[in-house]
């Protein structure tokens, strides 16, 4: 069976990109698509060991790093100068920029594992707020107008769906007006020495996210000023980097920016940290309030979104609800009064966060392929 993986594009490393690692573990000699990458970048070095085919975009001088949000147009081009004739199954790992319904033979089957339908097309938060300029609201009226319609469009080609939360499966329903299977994400850290937690004196709050808005880190640094406690941020700045310059203004000596760090880093200070603060409220599943359990760490989070399939109240963390500095605070207190009680158990919390394994992922994945697969005649 010959399959190709098609993603969005390749920039920084986060969640959806932990998918593609997994699928390209599942079919190692698989290439993949993608509309660009950006060499150096994260993402780029986890998979320049693999045959990466970019679109035409890729020789386009700052596309990859100025001119594809703007120019999200050209989405329909990028993946229409692909033909996957060729391939028997493509498996794609779509949510920005509509990496879906491509050109193929009439005997390949293609399935998307979808994070989201595009969230600008739809109403949803992004990452750069650009509406509040009437001269991009102008513009988004025209180009999204016909990049929803190509969107589902494009939706329609698509053989079988995957969405990786049932809060999606919900969104694709609505959206695509189509039904899906529903398979978690991976959530996959190196197996190193678990850390104990640190001293109260250095205790710390921690968020992992990209520095971009919608991601509710202008209510982390609020909240940790008002209250005084130590925050460490995980994550490098993206888009434009206006959200980073904003929140850095307002950050106190106690919120410590880390950037990007490695794996092995990064289960360190999840670790070590007394609880994990979740606070996108608009967050399709949330891969790293998990990874941040699987260490034995408890999670503060936003009530909804994809957080609500993951966060168990009052056993693996604490929800809070509205998104609100206010609300924020009293869930931390919450917080702190439980857990200076013990009522927070890591070995429990770890066994519910080892159900979002890798293992489990590549085993539903590799399952709903061959169920699909199985009496096609390639």
């Amino acid at each position: 069976m010959k399959v190709a993986l098609v993603h969005d594009y390749l920039n920084e490393f986060g969640g959806a990109e932990r998918v593609l690692l997994a699928l390209s573990e599942i079919w190692p000699k698989a290439p993949i698509y993608t509309a660009f990458y950006r060499e150096g970048s994260p993402a780029y070095e986890r998979f320049k060991d693999k045959k990466i085919i970019t679109s035409w975009v890729q020789k386009v001088p700052f596309f990859s790093t100025y001119l594809h949000s703007p120019l999200r147009f050209l989405a329909p081009l990028v993946w229409n100068s692909f033909d996957f004739s060729a391939f028997d199954v493509v498996v794609t790992s779509s949510s920005w920029y509509i990496t879906k319904g491509f050109k193929k033979g009439p005997k390949t089957i293609e399935i998307c594992y979808c994070h989201a339908p595009p969230r600008y097309l739809y109403g949803y938060p992004t990452s750069i707020e650009w509406q509040k300029y009437w001269p991009v609201r102008v513009y988004a009226l025209f180009v999204n107008h016909f990049l929803r319609v190509y969107d589902f469009e494009a939706a329609q080609r698509v053989d079988y769906f995957i969405a990786n939360s049932k809060n999606v499966q919900e969104r694709i329903k609505k959206f695509y007006r189509r039904d899906s299977g529903m398979i978690f994400p991976p959530v996959d850290l190196p197996k190193t020495k678990q850390l104990s937690k640190v001293k109260k004196g250095d205790a710390y709050f921690l968020t992992v996210s990209r520095i971009v808005g919608a991601k509710g880190l202008q209510l982390a640094v609020e909240v940790a000023n008002n209250l005084g406690f130590k925050l460490k941020v995980v994550g490098k700045p993206a888009g434009y980097g206006v959200e980073y310059q904003k929140i850095k203004r307002m950050a106190g000596e106690n919120v410590e920016f880390l950037g990007y760090v490695s794996d092995s880093e990064l289960v360190d200070l999840y670790a070590g940290a007394r609880a994990f603060l979740a606070l996108a409220t608009d967050e399709e599943f949330g891969i790293a309030p998990v990874e941040a359990m699987l260490c034995g760490t408890p999670v503060v989070a936003y009530d909804g979104g994809g957080y609500r399939e993951t966060v168990i109240q009052k056993k693996t963390g604490l929800f809070f609800d509205p998104p609100t500095a206010g609300s924020l605070t009293l869930a931390i207190n919450t917080f702190i009064d439980m857990e200076e009680k013990g009522q927070f158990d890591p070995a429990f919390i770890r066994r519910h966060a080892q159900k979002f394994s890798k293992e489990r992922f590549k085993r539903e994945i590799l399952k709903f392929v061959e169920s699909k697969t199985k009496n096609a005649k390639f």
